[in-house]
């Protein structure tokens, strides 16, 4: 299931094939929300006063931004193979009348544009001519990812503590879901003590790898226009929409 945790933060729940962009998929969820398992929720141990006024600050830093821009690095690591790949890029989102919009560009290893909008996921592979068209609730989605957007409360769904951390560039928050959820194990965020911004979001898959996003240059209400939500294709691209269960023909204006 896709990890694009934005500030990921981790984007957690999806449908297409993101493997290779280092985002991993679930392409048998049809509308793109993973539902979490139905368990029982336990009792969240309250967070110190410390602690809870620092994801106040976050959060309400989160919900009073339009739009951002920044720089992105991804590294994800196999546990498995105990093997980690990095991924370099740029990352847009804005906030509106269509609801949350959101564009991942990756540069490095290799071109790949992933984007999230009007409830719908694109992921473009220019090499491969490629479109794929995936439906996506975002209303299905973790508050660990909504809370930018200003919906959901992170207390409301995660056990949140402070840990100790030399090599963190922020203060640690490590966020344990309060229920069994099959999209991850954990969630932790690097947050900057001065802006309450994001610094750096890693999410911990059920067998243990994690998924690690680091933020470059966060830039807040910027005027960030819905078309640079667009992506311009190619006259010869290939389109397979999912949300549709069909194989769609290429746009004739050449973008989508």
């Amino acid at each position: 299931m896709m990890h694009f945790i934005i500030l990921a933060l981790a984007f957690d729940g999806g449908s297409a094939a993101l493997a290779d962009a280092g985002v991993k998929a679930d392409a048998g969820v049809a509308d793109a929300g993973v539902k979490a398992d139905a368990g029982v929720k336990a009792e969240a141990p309250k967070p110190s006063p410390e602690t809870q006024a620092l994801v106040d600050r976050m959060q309400a830093f989160y919900e009073k931004s339009t739009d951002f821009t920044a720089g992105f690095k991804q590294d994800y690591t196999y546990k498995a193979f105990k093997r980690t790949t990095t991924s370099t890029g740029k990352l847009i989102y804005k906030r509106g009348e269509r609801g949350p919009q959101m564009r991942w560009d990756y540069e490095k290893p290799e071109p790949k544009s992933f984007v999230l909008a009007d409830n719908k996921v694109r992921l473009y592979d220019p090499a491969a001519l490629s479109l794929t068209i995936s439906a996506m609730s975002t209303d299905k989605l973790s508050a660990s990812v909504t809370f930018l957007w200003g919906q959901g409360k992170l207390a409301n769904e995660f056990s949140i503590s402070q840990r100790a951390c030399e090599k963190c560039s922020g203060v640690l928050l490590e966020l344990n879901p309060l229920r069994p959820d099959p999209r991850f194990k954990q969630v932790r965020l690097e947050v900057d003590p001065k802006s309450a911004t994001v610094l750096k979001s890693t999410v911990v898959d059920p067998d243990g790898s994690e998924n690690a996003i680091t933020f470059i240059d966060l830039k807040t209400n910027v005027g960030v226009p819905d078309d640079a939500f667009r992506i311009a294709l190619p006259k010869s691209v290939q389109i397979v929409d999912m949300s549709a269960a069909m194989k769609a023909p290429a746009p004739k204006d050449g973008g989508l």
